[in-house]
């Protein structure tokens, strides 16, 4: 990868794309038809986006499918401007990040303090954080996006799908676009609808001995992990792949050993020891990731934080600026930010109330506030930050929440004193609950300047843009409850001691994943229970700073990295996601080399990327149909109406018809590379 940090982004580009669209006061932009499409596309993706994240783990941008539905939609109007559709995916890109509170909340329910996910306690965390996500971001616009080396991959694709939108020919373009979406979500949704009738399997895994000891290979037959190594690339692919072999390669085979003398199934024994041990070495090896990008970003950030109040002053002071640079008033923002420490503020004493750490309520709320109004503000910049060096979608927000949660964790302990010994669960779950505030501006700051920086490309009015984030942040948070409690009935989740919490009756087996918040949950738990294996976390610590060692190495001698956190996130996530992941990134780079070779390389190149989307959105939407049924039926095998002992066949016959539909799909969006257009044909004659 790419090291944008010593590699100075060149401006030239920007500034030319800046250029072809001239800042407009006049032209529609946050309008009402703007904020329902917007908003009708959040509610879904949002709803898909919280499946895909609990099942692996992993979540998906959706500003760039936005956009292409909203052109679609919006092109029946005479007068419609692409920063209108600029609103539009900047209203839904909410989905792509506040749906990672899933990372966190579900925590809550794992350590036993809530049975459920209620609505207004869930929606006002989500909110309140997703607000202030936004409010804190925008002092960081100036700095990290204005005139900015940084690359925003993701907001400059998003900006050329805008672009293409509003060019002659545009209409041929789009249609083409969606077809290709609609391919992709046809065929991941056909695979997820066979594999839930069991008429395929939905993964392969072989445990199998090494020496005295034991590990896994195996991968999900997921399309759209597929379409998420597509779009993360090639770097963070190895990556995950050196990950995944440390963890299945080296750490399983030495920790199995003392399980295997005791005997038992080899599976269940490989699947315990990945979750207790391996995974808490992945966390090491994360935290120290995330320290290592905070001290590589400290200075730029101050700096640009200096420079966007004394930006802030010069426009107090009456100076006009461009349209392009106008932010909601320095003072509206400060406002909003301390004015949202009220909701806070209310929330953490409701939480409290009635608990047996009630006595320390006034001084746990004090901390959380200030916990959030200081490490906001600092998470709020190193995501940012790294959104604008590898994209929203590749931005370390896990590792980010097990520094979060780590520290908030030891300032509650060191307040509460020995209560962690009479109290561990409700400290646990208070940690849990402020973690999650930050969370929150973690995941829209993420998101926040990587639309800032298309809008820019595209002539946006940032304060609009701003607007129209926390509109879609009002949408996510009405939806996210709902959609967590429909999970969590459908399939379950386990708990912290292994045991399903969900649908009575139902098969641990199916439970949800929710990697990160199983994570954050058991890095709490075992601070304050005192079972936190700091040993495995050290020896995670040790291997973190042995891969950031080979990052720098790699980066001062070659131009190829080793991105650490991606490493770490490898390690802990379980094989079936990494290596259908790595599978996916390796793919997605075959099909960019041939792409440009072609006669329009970037058509070809953006024709994968919303094949890769397709992939992603039909897959995911596809599970949160299969939870409705599950949920309204209440049997967790609704859908599943072959026998089990058609599983053999299942696996084989999954198999083939898996790399069928893959090589099928990009044979097809091949053709469709090299067709020329309608219009382009005319020109020719």
């Amino acid at each position: 990868m790419k090291d944008f940090t010593a590699v100075p982004h060149s401006l030239e580009r920007t500034k030319r794309m800046t250029q072809q669209t001239k800042p407009r006061s006049s032209v529609k932009e946050l309008t009402i038809r703007a904020v329902i499409i917007g908003g009708l596309i959040t509610l879904v993706f949002t709803a898909a986006n919280a499946y895909l994240g609990l099942k692996v783990g992993l979540t998906f941008a959706t500003s760039i499918p936005a956009a292409v539905i909203s052109m679609a939609a919006l092109r029946k109007f005479a007068d419609h401007t692409v920063v209108e559709n600029n609103i539009v995916q900047t209203i839904a890109s909410a989905a792509g990040t506040l749906s990672a509170i899933i990372f966190v909340l579900p925590g809550l329910v794992m350590v036993g303090y809530w049975s459920g996910f209620p609505f207004w306690e869930t929606t006002a965390v989500t909110l309140v954080g997703g607000i202030l996500g936004v409010t804190y971001s925008i002092p960081l616009r100036r700095a990290l996006v204005t005139g900015s080396d940084l690359p925003y991959p993701e907001g400059v694709a998003a900006a050329e799908v805008l672009k293409v939108g509003d060019t002659n020919g545009s209409a041929e373009e789009n249609h083409r676009g969606l077809l290709i979406i609609i391919w992709g979500g046809i065929a991941s949704a056909g695979y997820g609808l066979l594999a839930a009738m069991k008429a395929v399997a939905g993964s392969i895994s072989v445990p199998f001995r090494v020496g005295a000891g034991a590990t896994m290979v195996g991968g999900s037959l997921s399309l759209a992990l597929m379409g998420v190594g597509h779009l993360v690339g090639p770097a963070v692919g190895l990556a995950m792949a050196v990950g995944f072999v440390l963890a299945y390669g080296i750490l399983l085979p030495v920790l199995t050993v003392p399980a295997m003398a005791q005997g038992g199934d080899l599976a269940d024994i490989v699947g315990k020891v990945f979750s207790s041990d391996v995974r808490m070495i992945g966390a090491g090896a994360m935290a120290v990731a995330a320290v290592w990008t905070l001290l590589k970003i400290i200075g730029p950030i101050i700096k640009g934080i200096k420079e966007s109040l004394a930006s802030s002053k010069k426009r107090e002071a009456g100076e006009t600026l461009p349209i392009t640079e106008q932010d909601i008033p320095f003072k509206y923002v400060a406002l909003i930010t301390l004015v949202s420490m009220i909701p806070i503020g209310i929330l953490l004493w409701l939480f409290l109330q009635g608990s047996p750490i009630s006595h320390h309520t006034g001084a746990l709320i004090m901390l959380s506030i200030i916990f959030v109004l200081l490490i906001g503000l600092i998470v709020a910049s190193i995501c940012g930050y790294m959104a604008g060096l590898i994209g929203a979608s590749n931005s370390p927000i896990s590792g980010v929440g097990i520094i979060v949660v780590v520290a908030a964790a030891l300032l509650i302990l060191f307040v509460t004193g020995n209560e962690a010994q009479t109290h561990p669960t409700e400290l646990t779950a208070y940690t849990l609950f402020t973690t999650a505030i930050v969370f929150g501006i973690a995941t829209i700051s993420n998101d926040n300047l990587q639309d800032l920086k298309t809008g820019q490309l595209v002539g946006a009015t940032p304060w609009k843009q701003q607007v129209a984030l926390i509109i879609g942040v009002v949408f996510g948070s009405i939806v996210i409850p709902p959609v967590l409690q429909l999970l969590m009935n459908s399939f379950g989740f386990l708990s912290v001691k292994g045991e399903l919490i969900g649908p009575a009756g139902g098969d641990v087996a199916n439970a949800l994943q929710a990697p990160q918040a199983t994570l954050l949950s058991a890095i709490s738990s075992g601070i304050f229970g005192g079972s936190m294996q700091w040993n495995l976390f050290g020896i995670g610590a040790i291997i973190g700073v042995v891969v950031v060692i080979v990052d720098e190495i790699l980066g001062k001698t070659t131009k190829y990295h080793l991105a650490p956190l991606a490493v770490g996130m490898g390690m802990y996530l379980n094989i079936s996601t990494t290596l259908m992941v790595a599978i996916g990134a390796f793919t997605g780079f075959a099909y960019d080399r041939w792409a440009a070779k072609q006669a329009n390389p970037e058509r070809s190149k953006r024709y994968g990327v919303l094949l890769a989307t397709g992939l992603i959105v039909g897959d995911s939407l596809f599970g949160i149909l299969n939870a409705a049924l599950i949920g309204a039926s209440g049997n967790p095998d609704f859908l599943g109406v072959i026998p089990d002992s058609f599983g053999s066949a299942g696996k084989v016959i999954g198999l083939i018809l898996f790399i069928a539909v893959v090589v099928v799909s990009y044979r097809w969006v091949k053709q469709k590379s090299n067709q020329p257009l309608p219009s382009e044909l005319a020109a020719h004659q």
